[in-house]
């Protein structure tokens, strides 16, 4: 039987996408049987009320109703509300085993950056605005950029869900962006070589080397420190707000363990500044070709690495040359940077 019945299949709530959440859209195997009990169990968590129009959710928004879900407690303290960017968030509170029945649905089809925390308890979904994916899509380009100019691997994982060892299927986070920087991305490159299954195994061992947030919000609160707990070497949270033209972005080291600290300049692109990343953001959106976009970033890249290498020598004992001066100015040297002009914006 199709998911889309009379509770919760109406055009324009959350389970209408790809017609039903379970055999219908699909061939009908065990897998469709799991998550259409899933969806079953789900269902009483959301109605259906008049709201105003979203870019992912039409005229009806899912409207989170709170009280039992299957002897499983719901708080009343979920929420809707509109981020900095025009993004809609869902936050949810339920126990552990409720989560755990939640990661059985197929979120993806509907929200972005889907949170499914069963240790925190925690359900945040996110319907993306137009700026959102925008600023998202961007930094596939700065990233892949940047690496190259530095003599660096790069992988991007984009929005996969990360999570811990051992925790339910389905559960864990989704960043807007997340990538393996240096030895890292060749390690995932020759898992993925080898098979799929080898690629799961290593993301779950090791956690990406950059993640990159460009929207957050009060729902996001202990996201930092779970990133730490998974491995994530570098956060860069960008803060921005729609109808105003100034961004601006903070890095943050993590480990396990410990609290973030911040950073001047990236440790995984190093040399980069959030104001660096900043500029790059705004060249990379007007850019209106790949060349163009890369060049952009390339010469930033450049410019960075030629400030690192004055702050080392202006902090150096008088008369003496800082020891990795002479290869950092080969390494900028070898920077490609045809047609690009060398001068500060």
């Amino acid at each position: 039987m199709a998911v889309e019945d009379r509770k919760f299949g109406r055009p324009g709530s959350p389970w209408s996408q790809r017609s039903a959440i379970g055999p219908s859209a699909r061939s009908g195997g065990s897998e469709d049987r799991e998550e259409t009990a899933a969806a079953r169990r789900a269902a009483p968590l959301f109605s259906r009320r008049p709201g105003k129009a979203t870019g992912g959710g039409g005229a009806i928004l899912p409207a989170l109703r709170f009280g039992d879900f299957g002897g499983a407690s719901v708080s009343d303290s979920s929420t809707s509300f509109v981020g900095p960017l025009g993004s809609t968030i869902y936050h949810l509170r339920a126990d552990a085993e409720t989560v755990a029945a939640l990661a059985g649905l197929d979120w993806t089809s509907r929200f972005r950056r889907v949170w499914l925390d069963p240790t925190r308890e925690v359900v945040v979904l996110m319907v993306p605005s137009r700026l959102h994916e925008g600023l998202t899509g961007v930094f596939d380009d700065i990233v892949d950029a940047a690496a190259s100019a530095l003599g660096r691997a790069s992988t991007k994982l984009r929005s996969v869900r990360l999570r811990g060892k051992g925790e339910p299927p389905g559960t864990g986070m989704e960043p807007d962006c997340s990538f393996y920087v240096g030895e890292r991305a060749r390690g995932y490159l020759e898992a993925l070589a080898e098979s799929e299954r080898a690629a799961d195994a290593f993301l779950e061992e090791n956690g990406p080397d950059l993640v990159v947030e460009v929207e957050i919000t009060h729902a996001d609160a202990g996201k930092i420190g779970r990133y730490a707990d998974l491995g994530v070497r570098e956060f860069w949270k960008l803060r921005g707000k729609r109808g105003e033209k100034t961004l601006r972005a903070d890095f943050l080291t993590l480990r396990r363990g410990a609290a973030p600290r911040p950073l001047e300049a990236s440790e995984v692109l190093p040399g980069l500044t959030p104001s660096d990343v900043c500029q790059a953001v705004e060249r990379v959106r007007r850019s209106g070709d790949r060349q163009e976009r890369t060049e952009a970033v390339v010469g930033i890249v450049r410019r960075s690495q030629q400030r690192s290498i004055r702050l080392r020598e202006e902090r150096a004992p008088y008369g003496e040359a800082p020891a990795d001066a002479e290869p950092l100015a080969a390494a900028v040297s070898a920077i490609p940077l045809e047609g690009l002009s060398t001068e500060e914006p």
